[in-house]
């Protein structure tokens, strides 16, 4: 079997007391997407650090490619932090030079037509570059090499919509051709659209780690309207089948794991006007796996 191109097993780190990414666990396969979600604070960003070599871990291995960071990694991997690091004092077009001076694979044609995408001009100075502008030069930097590993860190920051939607399908492009892509938004519905697979981290640990389809199958909203207030629903709100409840005027909502016909018999039972089964959508499943209180 084929490694996958990003790895990671065990990765602990930990600042004096604090932990901050506390034994996380997955790996991105070629061809393939994984959107990284968490709150603020959940450890996404030290794991990028630690995956990319920037800090050292104090548990756990990392790889790229199967093998451990090194600077010649590099040659086909892409990285776009959350904000980017850019030299202010040069042109896109010289920023466009030094990247076709440092690496084989720099495509000078794509470079160009990424540069039309986003609306940029070679001429234009760093410095003088909006936070979205200057996220789009990484892009642009980023997807020029032809990279079999990209990692980008909130990369549609300051984006307006029609771009952000360009740095989507750049990424469904970028698999389709066999790289593996991991990134990490707070715009769940970018991951959703994009990445097959999606790692959910909450104070440092990784509590969801699977195929976003495979998520989606498991857990079903039941809702249910009534005549009037909603009815006790007695041992129905305990049953741990159930994820969360919502109850807004006669509208109850019932997030469940599994047997979800057995818990509509129950509501039903209730005598709701209506009731229906719908399936969760990513940013339910998000809002279910950091809540802290689950019903």
């Amino acid at each position: 079997m084929t490694a996958p191109l990003i790895a990671l097993n065990g990765l602990t780190k930990r600042y004096g007391s604090f932990t901050a990414v506390d034994d996380v666990t997955f790996d991105v396969p070629e061809g393939s997407i994984c959107g990284l979600l968490g709150p603020n604070g959940a450890g996404k960003t030290t794991t990028f650090k630690c995956l990319l070599g920037f800090v050292k871990p104090s548990a756990g291995t990392v790889a790229i490619q199967g093998a451990p960071v090194t600077p010649a990694t590099f040659e086909e991997l892409a990285y776009v932090p959350e904000r980017a690091s850019l030299y202010d004092n040069l042109t896109i077009g010289q920023h466009l030079t030094l990247y076709r001076r440092s690496y084989k694979h720099f495509d000078a044609a794509r470079a160009a037509e990424l540069l039309a995408l986003f609306s940029l001009e070679e001429k234009q100075k760093a410095q003088r570059l909006s936070k979205g502008m200057r996220t789009a030069v990484a892009l642009v930097l980023a997807f020029s090499i032809r990279p079999r590993v990209l990692i980008l860190d909130e990369p549609s920051s300051g984006l307006d919509p029609i771009h952000q939607r360009h740095v989507l399908d750049l990424m469904i492009e970028a698999a389709a051709n066999g790289a593996a892509v991991l990134f990490s938004s707070h715009q769940v519905g970018q991951v959703e659209r994009a990445a097959d697979s999606v790692a959910i981290m909450k104070r440092g640990k990784l509590i969801v780690s699977s195929v976003i389809d495979d998520l989606k199958s498991g857990e079903k909203i039941i809702e249910a309207v009534f005549a009037g207030p909603i009815p006790d629903l007695g041992d129905l709100a305990g049953d741990p089948r159930i994820l969360r409840t919502e109850q807004t005027g006669s509208l109850l909502r019932v997030v469940t794991r599994d047997d979800n016909d057995a818990i509509a018999q129950r509501i039903f039972a209730l005598h709701p006007k209506s009731i229906r089964t719908i399936d969760l959508n990513l940013e339910e499943i998000f809002m279910n796996a950091v809540s802290g209180d689950q019903h």
